[in-house]
């Protein structure tokens, strides 16, 4: 549920605004994870030469040798140079540091800066981590017994999105700043998973109008789509041996 290429490759729209240089930065990765925030962030930046490692899913079983690169065994998993990060949510905030300065960014002296970080921390924290519960007790491991905590879990999610449901209410286009941040990537994954998993189903719940219409615009987003499409060309390429780990 959740690919290894030597070069990533940038959203066309990026590309006329000049390229990133990338190079020594190992992003390691499954196919539509929670590392897709990382990629995606990777692609609005126009960030090239990096390599990506795209792993079938979970790692720790199917690439049992990545445990002696991440002993977590979880992903993302981020190389440069020193640093070692595993976080899908604080990554693209490093790399809009590293890489930047970049309008993916809220800086300190604009107003919203406040809200660009609590977005980008509930995201995970709040909106995705019920989402893994059910990921794993209800799509991954039923035969366990404990689907009803992750339908639990999944339900916990939707009461959690009236944050969300509420700020999107006034017609906006982006959740801060006036226009497209991290906080957006963040955030739209995490609806994204719960679109995907099909979770509307067990909760007989389904997205606001104007939070599916939010999930929607991101989605149409070219760096988006480039990133799917890499991310579709580094599995294939696990799979029939070109990329190692």
């Amino acid at each position: 549920f959740f690919l290894g290429c030597p070069l990533g490759r940038a959203s066309p729209s990026r590309a006329r605004a000049g390229m990133v240089d990338g190079s020594g930065l190992t992003l390691y990765h499954c196919e539509r994870a929670r590392s897709f925030r990382v990629l995606w962030t990777l692609h609005e930046m126009g960030v090239q030469s990096y390599k990506l490692v795209t792993m079938p899913f979970p790692p720790r079983h199917m690439a049992k040798n990545y445990l002696k690169v991440n002993a977590l065994g979880t992903i993302p998993f981020l190389i440069h140079g020193e640093t070692r990060m595993t976080e899908s949510c604080g990554i693209p905030l490093y790399l809009a540091e590293k890489f930047g300065p970049t309008p993916l960014q809220v800086r300190p002296t604009e107003p919203d800066y406040g809200a660009y970080l609590n977005w980008i921390t509930q995201a995970d924290a709040t909106l995705t981590f019920p989402l893994t519960v059910f990921l794993r007790f209800v799509a991954l491991e039923s035969h366990k017994g404990l689907s009803e905590a992750g339908v639990a879990y999944a339900k916990w999610f939707v009461a959690r999105l009236k944050w969300l449901d509420a700020a999107l209410e006034d017609g906006r286009e982006f959740l801060c700043a006036g226009r497209f941040t991290i906080a957006d990537i963040c955030v739209t994954y995490a609806l994204i998973l719960y679109d995907t998993l099909g979770v509307s189903s067990h909760t007989g719940t389904a997205l606001k109008p104007k939070t599916m219409a939010y999930m929607e615009r991101m989605r149409q987003r070219p760096a988006f789509a480039a990133a799917r499409a890499e991310e579709k060309a580094s599995i294939a390429a696990w799979h029939d041996g070109r990329s190692k780990l």
